[in-house]
């Protein structure tokens, strides 16, 4: 498992250095699985464009919150590593955002349990999101089908 597992930074990450980092000298690793999110130029269906956007949280809960939904992903899958970074502050469209990458001995465990972070994260992570665009800032509602994603693990999210 590796000693770092949560990053939350400003800074953008690099993701062939971070699979390199999970995946170090471990030959047990048959797959690797990675989300990368990435700042969009539009929220759903409104027409105005997304010029910025500024990520908050809560220092100290938040990591310990993804440690948690580390150690769940433990739990439900057979997994050897995993390697969660979520950046903050001030982002750009075509920025990254975050990356959820594991590994496993076989790509079925990594596929399930990048899905089964990324929807964990989405929906119980101690983030903030405002948006600013052409017609003002504005922040950000939860998802109601977030909430459903994180549902079909046997999750119930606040949130709904």
């Amino acid at each position: 498992m590796t000693t770092n597992r949560v990053s939350i930074q400003t800074h953008d990450f690099d993701l062939s250095s971070e699979v390199a980092t999970l995946r170090a000298r471990d030959a047990r690793v048959g797959a690797v699985c990675c989300f990368v999110g990435t700042v969009r130029d539009r929220n759903g269906g409104d027409p105005a464009s997304v010029q910025s956007m500024e990520l908050e949280h809560y220092p100290g809960m938040t990591e310990k919150a993804i440690e948690a939904m580390i150690d769940e992903a433990h739990r439900r899958f057979a997994l050897f590593g995993v390697r969660v970074i979520h950046r903050v502050g001030l982002l750009q469209p075509l920025d990254q955002i975050v990356l959820v990458a594991v590994t496993s001995a076989h790509r079925g465990e990594s596929f399930q349990a990048c899905e089964f972070l990324m929807d964990y994260l989405k929906t119980q992570a101690p983030f903030w999101k405002k948006e600013q665009s052409e017609q003002g800032a504005q922040w950000v509602d939860a998802r109601v089908a977030d909430d459903a994603a994180l549902a079909r693990w046997g999750i119930s999210a606040p949130n709904a």
